[in-house]
């Protein structure tokens, strides 16, 4: 039964293709068809639509030609035709030649462009229809000797500033560097040699920039922007007949590698982001963010050039405006960064590799981004030149590396993390000795040759003890005291394994293999910070703020305007949070604290050291070692302060010691007096 109805089937679509075998398409169908191809860029199959007496008048090279010229040049895309509803007598329908009305719609870099036209349809020997065509078929009133031209109006790029108002990018002024051929010497050869070694270009390269259809003797063609302040190779070039500099206005950076990671810088589009955000106002000459806050703020620093699409008769003047559309310079940002706190601590950083996180830990308001070294922004809009680059990226101190965005071994600054954890689930009783004899110890013979050791003796080896001489081996009781299983919880409550929710995509801060304490030992190491134990800086830095937050985690934040908030509440007891901080009062306070070096007079700050240890193995002596300080001050003070810094690489140089003095630099200038616009001195 199934089979008779299919054949009945196949029976019927065969008789009705049949009798549609000799049907002609009607001038509407084929106009959909041609607008559909006109969307997908198709002029080439687009011509064979048209009349051959059209087809005489303009040859398929012309037609294609002048529709890629004008519709690439305006960014047509989501070309959309829409039939006017007109009802046809027989007699119309029969007619050799009809008239189709309709309205076109599409998006271009001017905004939207509608207009109504119509297409004339005739039959050809064959009874087909055929398209008339003149170039009012492209914009209506274009005849086929006008040409169309869009105008691009420039709009400005927002300006990003601290919280001040100071600054930290926004238009500056360099000097491009060129060539005005008709005033190059009888040795052109040799003056462009020269130019060459100056710019670092490739004599080709120049020669191909010389040879372009549009330069002519006179015309300035511009070779590479350098700095307004490189005098001496101004004054070289300047020398060699021919050799133009004017100034040119680009994205500059007054701070430049002192908040290189935090700025970031832009650069040209390139061809793959250009696709990437079509039909969003960009063009072939559009800057924009490529690292840091310019990249993360892009959408609100953009500018949108303004376009007028002319049509320009045989003379080359204006005949009318098919569109247009006004410039919106973009908006500028203003960061909760203080500039000059950020100048202090990269100054204090400079020569060693390192990152610094400064910031409010009421609020959340992030006051500084450091990593050293770092990079000179400008050196990015400006074009790098063959040795700069090189010198640059293959620097073994990794200047392009941002080291605030990544997790590092914490040491002895994770202790109070693990105090108030421990404290907070019962584990820990702060005023409990837990008497041990020596500087090493092992819970049992079970940790075979495996020992913790620590720096120094002390009568009662409680808490409060312990953070002021920074106990390896109470913490490590601590850890063991806990557990994995609460240790594990615990970290997980304050926000390990998770991503912070800040503007900068940070490393996620981790212990164990994948949430997991593998033995006892791991779990005794990760109670000193030892370990697998790894976190970000910023994260760090939100874990200490719940000291001060009666055990709430405060959110960071970089954009002025956000609101406090916290990411992560009741991570630790408000009990717990309260006797660490008293604890860390005395670290620095006491004499025998091991951060009593920054203890000051005129305002009160807790902190705590550590010194990371990064080797292969317990018995490895050819390791290297992180030094730690973080310091807070919340204490009759309006303007809060928690800063967190990290340097590589301090073995034999003081370690956590040679941190502190480094911190409180800019502790002292903010506390002392707040923070103003201008440079640090």
């Amino acid at each position: 039964m199934k089979r008779s109805i299919a054949g009945i089937l196949m029976i019927l679509c065969l008789g009705l293709l049949s009798g549609c075998k000799d049907k002609q398409p009607q001038p509407k169908e084929l106009l959909l068809e041609y607008m559909s191809l006109l969307n997908q860029g198709n002029y080439e199959e687009m011509y064979t639509y048209l009349t051959p007496e059209t087809q005489e008048t303009v040859d398929q090279e012309t037609y294609v030609e002048r529709y890629k010229n004008i519709y690439g040049g305006i960014e047509a895309t989501d070309i959309q035709v829409t039939l006017q509803d007109e009802e046809e007598t027989k007699k119309e329908q029969k007619a050799d030649t009809r008239r189709v009305r309709y309205t076109l719609t599409m998006q271009t870099l001017a905004g939207e462009l509608s207009f109504d036209s119509a297409a004339i349809f005739t039959k050809d020997e064959e009874g087909a229809y055929k398209m008339s065509w003149d170039s009012q078929d492209i914009f209506p009133n274009l005849q086929n000797t006008d040409k169309v031209r869009v105008v691009t109006t420039p709009a400005k790029r927002g300006n990003i500033y601290d919280c001040n108002q100071v600054e930290l990018a926004r238009e500056g002024v360099a000097s491009s560097v060129g060539i005005v051929p008709g005033s190059l010497p009888e040795d052109r050869e040799a003056a462009i040699a020269g130019i060459s070694e100056l710019l670092e270009m490739s004599v080709e390269k120049i020669e191909t920039a010389l040879s372009a259809s549009w330069v002519r003797d006179d015309t300035f063609v511009p070779l590479r922007i350098v700095s307004k302040e490189n005098y001496d190779l101004k004054e070289q070039l300047l020398e060699i007949p021919g050799i133009g500099i004017t100034d040119t206005t680009l994205r500059y950076y007054p701070f430049g590698e002192k908040a290189a990671q935090l700025t970031g810088y832009v650069q040209n589009i390139t061809a793959e982001e250009l696709e990437e955000r079509t039909g969003q106002g960009y063009n072939r000459n559009s800057i924009i963010g490529k690292a840091g806050a310019e990249r993360l703020y892009e959408d609100i620093l953009r500018p949108r050039d303004g376009y007028i699409i002319q049509i320009l008769d045989e003379q080359g003047d204006v005949k009318s405006i098919v569109l247009e559309k006004a410039p919106e310079d973009g908006q500028d940002v203003k960061l909760t960064i203080d500039i000059t706190l950020q100048q202090y601590l990269y100054q204090e950083m400079e020569g060693d590799e390192g990152c610094a996180v400064a910031m409010d830990p009421k609020s959340g308001a992030v006051r500084a981004l450091v990593s050293a070294p770092a990079y000179d922004p400008n050196d990015f809009v400006m074009g790098y030149t063959s040795s700069a680059w090189e010198a640059v990226n293959g620097d073994e101190a990794q200047p392009l590396y941002n080291r605030f965005l990544a997790s590092w071994v914490p040491g002895s600054a994770f202790k109070p993390i693990v105090a108030a954890l421990g404290l907070t689930d019962g584990s820990l009783d702060p005023d409990m000795d837990v008497k041990n004899e020596g500087l090493s110890w092992q819970k049992d013979s079970s940790w075979g040759n495996y020992y913790v050791t620590t720096l120094e003796d002390y009568p009662v080896k409680n808490l409060e003890n312990a953070l002021i001489h920074s106990d390896n081996i109470y913490f490590a009781k601590a850890a063991i005291a806990m557990g994995s299983n609460k240790m594990a919880k615990g970290l997980d409550r304050a926000g390990f394994g998770e991503t912070l929710d800040f503007d900068f995509s940070l490393k996620t801060s981790s212990y164990g293999e994948e949430g997991k304490f593998a033995s006892e030992t791991e779990l005794a190491d990760s109670g000193y910070g030892q370990g697998k134990i790894l976190v970000n800086p910023v994260h760090l830095a939100s874990m200490y703020s719940a000291l001060v937050n009666e055990g709430n985690m405060v959110k960071p934040y970089l954009r002025e305007g956000e609101s406090t908030a916290f990411w992560k509440e009741k991570v630790f007891s408000s009990e717990a949070a309260k006797i660490v901080l008293e604890d860390l009062y005395e670290v620095v306070e006491q004499e025998e604290g091991s951060a009593h070096e920054a203890a000051r007079e005129n305002y009160r700050l807790a902190g705590k050291t550590g010194t990371a240890e990064i080797k292969d193995s317990k018995e490895d002596t050819n390791g290297t070692e992180l030094g730690w300080f973080v310091g807070i001050c919340v204490e009759n003070t309006d303007h809060p302060l928690l800063v967190a810094m990290m340097i590589e690489d301090v073995k034999g140089r003081g370690g956590s010691h040679y941190v502190i003095p480094r911190v409180m630099t800019g502790f002292d200038a903010y506390m002392n007096e707040p923070m103003a616009s201008g440079e640090a001195e």
